[in-house]
Formats: C-alpha cells, sequence, structure tokens
C-alpha cells in the first residue's frame, strides 16, 4: 500500500486526487486548516472511493495551516513513510499596488513560498528515492491581472521552488503544475464573463476541467521519467 499526503486536499482538485489515490487503495492523508472539516472530507473521501468501485481506504483528515509554518512540524508529527506529496492548498487573494495590503501580501508569500518547503522539510526523511512531489501554483505567474501581485509573484515564485527542490532532493522526483480557469470550478460558475473571457484566449476554445488537471497531476506524480518539469494545463493560451 502506497502512501499519499495532500496539504490543501478537502475541496477542489486536492480533494478530486485524494479521491482517485484512496480508490486505487493507496492509504490517504488530506490536510485543511479545519481539523473537524478535514475530518468530514477524509470519510467522504473514503466514501467517494468505494462508490467508484475501491475497497473502503484509510483515508485521515489533519488540521495544517500553511500560513502558520512554525506549527507545521507539529501538525505533521504522526504521519509516516509519503510516497506521494501533492502541495495544492490555494487562497484567493486580490491585491494591487494602488491598495496594497501588506498583511494579505504576507499571509498568502508565507503559505507557498515558506508553506510549502517546511512541508518539505519536514519529511524529507520520511521521502524514499522513489517518492514524488508535485507543486500547484497557476498562470498567474504568466498572465497577470489587475489584483494579481501578489498571486502573480508567489506563484513565479513555485517554479523556483520547484527546480531548488529537484536539485537537492534528489532522486526524489519534483514537478510543478500550473492552470488556467477551470471550466467546473464552482468559484468560477457565476463569473461568465470571466470564464468566457479567458476561454478565448485558449487555442483549444474551451476550459480545462477539474478531471483533466487531475489527470495532469497523477502523470507528474506516477511517471518515473518526469522530473523538474513545470507544466502549464491550459488550453494552449495565447495573446489575441
Amino acid at each position: 500500500m502506497d502512501n499519499t499526503l495532500i496539504i490543501g486536499g478537502t475541496s477542489g482538485i486536492g480533494r478530486h486526487l485524494a479521491v482517485h489515490y484512496a480508490a486505487r487503495g493507496d492509504s490517504v492523508v488530506i490536510t485543511g486548516r479545519d481539523g473537524e472539516r478535514s475530518r468530514d472530507v477524509a470519510r467522504e473521501v473514503a466514501e467517494s472511493a468505494v462508490a467508484e468501485g475501491g475497497p473502503y481506504p484509510e483515508v485521515r483528515g489533519l488540521a495544517l495551516d500553511l500560513s502558520r509554518p512554525h506549527d507545521i512540524a507539529a501538525a505533521l508529527a504522526d504521519v509516516g513513510e509519503v510516497d506521494r506529496l501533492a502541495l495544492v492548498a490555494v487562497e484567493r487573494d486580490m491585491n494591487n499596488i494602488a491598495d496594497y495590503d501588506i498583511d494579505k501580501a504576507i499571509r498568502l508569500t508565507t503559505l507557498k513560498l515558506v508553506g510549502y518547503p517546511t512541508v518539505v522539510h519536514e519529511l524529507r526523511s520520511r521521502l524514499s528515492p522513489d517518492s514524488a512531489v508535485l507543486l500547484f501554483g497557476g498562470m498567474a505567474k504568466d498572465r497577470p491581472y489587475e489584483g494579481s501581485t501578489t498571486v502573480t509573484t508567489i506563484n513565479a515564485g513555485v517554479v523556483g521552488l520547484m527546480r531548488t527542490l529537484a536539485v537537492e532532493l534528489a532522486p526524489i522526483r519534483v514537478n510543478s503544475i500550473h492552470t488556467w480557469l477551470i471550466d467546473d470550478s464552482p468559484f468560477w460558475q457565476d463569473k461568465p464573463d470571466i470564464q468566457e473571457f479567458a476561454r478565448s484566449r485558449t487555442l483549444t476554445n474551451r476550459l480545462s476541467t477539474s478531471a483533466e488537471v487531475v489527470d495532469a497531476a497523477i502523470f507528474l506524480m506516477e511517471n518515473a521519467a518526469v522530473n523538474a518539469v513545470d507544466l502549464r494545463v491550459d488550453g494552449g493560451m495565447w495573446e489575441r
């Protein structure tokens, strides 16, 4: 039985990944800021995995807040060996230079650019040479928009973090993935104008789905020849 840890696994892509690995029989740990919610979602993930035809899996939920890096070691204390580590946690943010919110910027920067490497640091002795680490960023790194000052900065930073981790952790594989708007994400369902604008900027004239992003994430974590790759899952964005 393999062991999969998903940081930010209570909703969205993280939750979909948890169901996938639980359904195939992995021992899965998911984390979220709220411990009770994480445990509730863990039970739901196990039930979803069974509904997909898998055996009843071992799924646990833990409380972990990436924006509080000094607490991460204690939060992960009872996590054992890790075969796959996915850092998926995200926080929506709108921040621009004209009305710059320093506290929001510090929180979001800490979440990914301090929280992500702190998790890896705490787990480094529990990763094997065959383990895989996946960092989630976002396409704002290449396509900034009004209010994306912090988001663009940290997602560009995720690329640099992936590259240095791939060198420092070798032969453990480390990759990163960056998505554009996800078509079936609840966050975008009431924003049709933004969806249409984003769709018009893709060569496929369609937005990626959650299932497609999950497939790409699985590829990065499972293919033993893929390492230090910064993968864009965006339908081929371009400027018209």
